[in-house]
């Protein structure tokens, strides 16, 4: 079977609705956990699908977080020549740290639900499926980042320009998190109840409010959205 090497933050935030695509598609999926399991001796070119995912902390943490420094190094030799690779949210902050670009606090936190402007190049993409007219995404996040010189900009939201980008024809980072479920934000809502109660205007009242109204719809998108990308993937490494 193909392997999806998964690397997580967080026990609770993990691959959600892009699990049963993945393993439709005849991928493996094996969790490592960032701070417990050694990702230094990771064969950065050896699965054929890299997924990094979000986090509480800083891609630029690596002075409290060593690991941080293995998970740059995984991603520097997989983009440099375009493996597929996925980033969300913090992954998508080391991915474009690991391109050269700069990380930091942005002027605030986005979190709820808002939707997603494309570029044309994120109309072509599979991203099309998250930005149809009343869809929404979840945002969860107070860092951002400039755009890789090379990238292919995608996305943007209101409060922020960089919200998606392509790299090369088998990478792809995202902001915000398509691959969230209605029972799995359940589960965020708890662990992340610290970041809520300082978030000013966030509650989790109202994020539960509008995950009832906006995930189903964004679980049956994001579905289409990670076949399309698995896809892309597809065709370019037959070329």
């Amino acid at each position: 079977m193909k392997q999806a090497l998964v690397i997580r933050h967080l026990m609770f935030e993990d691959l959600g609705s892009l699990a049963p695509v993945l393993r439709a598609k005849g991928y493996e999926i094996t969790y490592l956990e960032a701070g417990s399991n050694d990702l230094s001796h990771i064969n950065p070119l050896e699965p054929e699908l890299v997924i990094i995912l979000g986090g509480p902390i800083g891609a630029y943490d690596d002075q409290d977080y060593p690991f941080i420094q293995d998970e740059l190094h995984l991603l520097e030799q997989r983009l440099k020549v375009d493996a597929p690779t996925l980033g969300i949210c913090l992954g998508a902050q080391l991915m474009a740290r690991a391109l050269g670009a700069k990380v930091y606090p942005g002027n605030e936190k986005e979190i709820g639900w808002f939707p997603i402007q494309l570029t044309a190049a994120g109309a072509a993409s599979s991203l099309r499926y998250l930005a149809q007219p009343g869809e929404t995404v979840l945002h969860w996040h107070g860092d951002t980042f400039d755009l890789p010189q090379g990238a292919t900009h995608l996305a943007s939201s209101e409060k922020y320009p960089n919200q998606a980008f392509a790299w090369g024809n088998c990478g792809l980072a995202l902001q915000f998190h398509p691959e969230v479920t209605k029972n799995g934000l359940e589960r965020w809502f708890i662990g992340h109840a610290c970041e809520i109660n300082h978030a000013p205007g966030v509650t989790v009242a109202e994020l539960r409010q509008e995950t009832e109204k906006y995930s189903q719809s964004l679980e049956v998108q994001g579905e289409k959205c990670w076949q399309g990308w698995l896809e892309q993937i597809e065709a370019a490494l037959l070329v």
